[in-house]
């Protein structure tokens, strides 16, 4: 996986630069990006359209940004780092001193030289983010300040990439692309999501697998309007975020907390004895709170390594590209496949031959199983299977029940299959 792990970084630097924000060009452009990995349907919906509660709001571009002395010299300037803007800040062309100027610049004194994100989207307002320590050296005096931005009716871009599968049946994988330059905190989500797609497109998997990127909140809401009358086809679902840090796995649950993706998700994680966390849903964080909405009420869970707001990193600077390891994004990368191998797996099954124990031996079973190291264990997955095969019970049921590994559950599963004594 390191070399999937260099590949996913190098997807998360080509995009670092990029202003992204809830709509624009910049979104735009890191779908296009993506879009050189996976091929994806792009939408476009125009600003006023409703959207559940939620109005498209009008688009934002910007261009340039800067607070510059009396020299000329750019004391805070966009094109150094995006983070430098008020996200959504309206366009603004003065001259004022440093005192009115300070109503408009955000800080974190704690942390003197990391430069805040923020935001202002449903607020017309203007501003500029920069480090502690750049404000403390700033002299009185007066500042040209420029912010050369748009703000008019547009579009809301979204894109989906679509796995087929054997059955319509759909699993979502949700990432959002509104934040601009945090390494962790949505690119290496955006990153993971893009290699996991690619992986299940050189499967034949037997979910169809709908990959969503989409701006924060109202991009889920907007996905969830537009999709009101097919997410019914919606069994399964996984927002991914914060995929990249060095912090152990933390798997959010659904809103059901039964649903089984979150039984997946639990056992995927206990049996590969990986340090990790599993925490209750609350209708706070990513997506997964607008999947999960009572409306809803999807089965989507979300997987981060350090949930948000839980590093001091978050949302600053200091979220950037060393911030993100490829080995922490190809380890999330493979829970996420190994999960949804279960969840493609994970049937219920009938016995057809549910008076007594069937002989195995003059089917040739127990001979197929003769050159495996666990043949004793894939001998005892086939009686499990044949008892719990009642209808009721799933092969994650009996895995759990038997303690046995869940492949080799499905691999048993599948041979009595093949020999008519179980049927799906």
């Amino acid at each position: 996986m390191t070399e999937l792990g260099a590949q996913m970084h190098a997807l998360v630097e080509r995009l670092y630069p990029l202003c992204r924000s809830i709509t624009g060009d910049g979104v735009r452009a890191t779908l296009d990006i993506v879009g050189e990995y996976v091929p994806l349907q792009t939408h476009e919906v125009p600003t006023g359209t409703q959207v559940l509660d939620w109005t498209v709001p009008q688009e934002w571009n910007i261009r340039d940004a800067y607070v510059a002395d009396t020299t000329g010299r750019r004391v805070v300037d966009f094109a150094k780092s995006s983070l430098h803007v008020l996200g959504y800040s309206v366009p603004v062309s003065a001259t004022m001193p440093l005192s009115e100027l300070r109503g408009h610049l955000h800080t974190l004194p704690e942390h003197p030289n990391w430069v805040p994100y923020r935001t202002s989207y449903y607020k017309p307002e203007w501003g500029f983010c920069l480090a502690q320590e750049t404000l403390d050296a700033l002299p009185e005096g007066e500042y040209e300040v420029r912010i050369d931005s748009t703000l008019a009716d547009g579009h809301l871009t979204y894109a989906e990439h679509v796995v087929p599968g054997q059955v319509p049946d759909e699993v979502i994988v949700s990432c959002h692309v509104c934040h601009p330059s945090l390494a962790n905190d949505n690119l290496a989500g955006i990153a993971v999501a893009t290699f996991l797609a690619r992986a299940l497109a050189e499967q034949t998997p037997y979910y169809t697998y709908r990959f969503i990127y989409a701006p924060g909140t109202i991009g889920a809401i907007t996905w969830l309007a537009r999709n009101a009358e097919r997410v019914e086809r919606v069994k399964h679902g996984l927002v991914l975020a914060c995929a990249g840090d060095r912090g152990r796995l933390t798997y959010k649950q659904s809103r059901r907390g039964d649903a089984e993706i979150d039984r997946v998700m639990r056992h995927v994680l206990a049996a590969s004895e990986r340090p990790h966390r599993i925490t209750e849903f609350t209708p706070y964080g990513y997506d997964e709170r607008q999947y999960c909405s009572p409306g809803f009420n999807l089965g989507v869970g979300s997987l981060t390594r350090t949930p948000y707001a839980g590093y001091p990193e978050y949302h600053t600077s200091a979220d950037n590209l060393d911030f993100v390891s490829p080995e922490a994004m190809a380890d999330t990368l493979s829970v996420c496949r190994e999960a949804f191998t279960v969840l493609d797996r994970n049937r219920r099954y009938l016995n057809l031959s549910p008076y007594g124990e069937p002989q195995l031996g003059r089917r040739g079973l127990y001979d197929a199983l003769g050159g495996r190291s666990d043949t004793k264990q894939a001998q005892l997955a086939m009686l499990w299977v044949l008892n719990l095969s009642d209808g009721e019970h799933s092969l994650l049921d009996v895995a759990e029940r038997s303690g046995l590994p869940f492949d080799t559950v499905a691999d048993a599963a599948a041979a009595l299959g093949a020999a008519g004594l179980i049927k799906a």
